[in-house]
């Protein structure tokens, strides 16, 4: 079983495939709670306090109960316990309650997992370390521990698990670049540096990524926006990493180079995934030039035709004139090929893939 908190906050039985949800805001707080703090003894009193906050309601000892009973109920079979019989997931104590994670995990341990693998990696491996990084960001499909009330270790979990994730977002891109994918790096670095205004990390590696693609102009341009964003923001200028990459550009640095041919030409498996997700993304508008350029050459075949009669009625003349042909004779086929979505492309490219994570 696992505990899943990347997200709304829910139960993912592994033997039936079943997906459990807590209903209610209050339910979803409690259970979120117990995870974080699985297998450690949470006291009631501090339980009303992430569920009603400073203000709960006299009842709410006995609405506690009812609650904890309530996901008790709900929850899959437990694990096996001492005597061999099946021991409830949550368990009552003197001081309060605890939920004994057995042999359960959570999404949010498969993430940190599998980001400490992509970060040891980075330096010899960046290829491999980009696919286990984007592993990691796949598990999250939204703010963590959403839909629940907030108290404080909830709260303070996630700030903890969205910087992780941001961390995470930084070494990923990192990696990229360290393949040699900044041109197709480029456009999501600048989203997330427009989501995340004061966020340093993402300004330098889209300076770099441009500088790379030989826009030295726009990679200064980029260090000019964060300072105004940093100084409005926090009242303070670029820290020393963005600053030193600033005039790094300024001179040309040999550091900023991108890798070369031998490391940037392997495509692992990490990497190969990159690309066949960074290629669909690019299909949409790629099929709609397609069709359109169809659509202009079946236009073009029409007006050719209409042009040539009117001469021939000016003229006079009996036979067809030889002029330029506009399009070849298979043009409508011509047409209907160019306006096949999968004309000219790989297999690898049409087959599906997993969404996007998270970001």
């Amino acid at each position: 079983m696992e505990f899943r908190i990347l997200g709304p906050v829910e139960v993912h039985d592994g033997r039936t495939g079943a997906r459990v949800v807590p209903s209610g805001p209050k339910q979803r707080a409690l259970l979120a709670a117990l995870v974080v703090r699985a297998g450690e003894v949470l006291a009631a009193d501090r339980l009303i306090d992430e569920l009603w906050g400073g203000h709960p309601p006299a009842s709410a000892a006995n609405a506690l109960q009812a609650h904890v009973a309530r996901l008790r109920r709900l929850l899959p079979q437990g694990p096996a316990g001492p005597d061999g019989g099946e021991a409830e997931w949550i368990s009552t104590h003197p001081l309060g309650y605890l939920l004994q994670p057995g042999g359960a995990s959570s999404d949010a341990q498969r993430f940190q997992l599998l980001s400490a693998e992509g970060r040891a990696l980075l330096a010899g491996e960046p290829d491999r370390a980009a696919g286990l990084l984007r592993s990691a960001l796949a598990l999250w499909r939204g703010p963590a521990l959403d839909g629940g009330a907030r108290g404080a270790i909830c709260a303070g979990e996630a700030d903890r698990l969205e910087e992780l994730r941001l961390t995470t977002l930084e070494t990923l891109y990192e990696a990229r670049l360290r393949c040699g994918r900044h041109a197709d790096s480029v456009r999501e670095l600048e989203r997330l540096t427009a989501r995340h205004p004061l966020r340093e990390r993402f300004y330098d590696l889209l300076m770099l990524a441009l500088y790379r693609c030989g826009r030295q102009g726009e990679a200064l341009g980029v260090y000019e926006r964060a300072r105004r964003r940093l100084v409005d923001g926090l009242g303070v200028e670029p820290g020393p990493a963005l600053h030193g990459r600033m005039e790094e550009i300024l001179r040309h640095a040999p550091s900023l180079a991108a890798p070369g041919p031998a490391a940037a030409a392997y495509a692992g498996p990490g990497q190969a995934a990159d690309q066949a997700a960074d290629a669909e993304a690019e299909l949409p508008a790629l099929r709609r030039e397609i069709a359109l350029l169809g659509d202009r050459i079946a236009v073009l075949g029409r007006q050719q035709q209409v042009l040539l009669r009117r001469l021939q009625e000016l003229s006079g003349a009996t036979a067809r004139p030889s002029l330029p042909r506009l399009v070849p004779d298979d043009g409508p086929r011509a047409s209907e090929a160019l306006a096949d979505p999968t004309w000219g492309l790989s297999p690898a490219v049409n087959s599906d893939r997993a969404p996007a994570p998270f970001g």
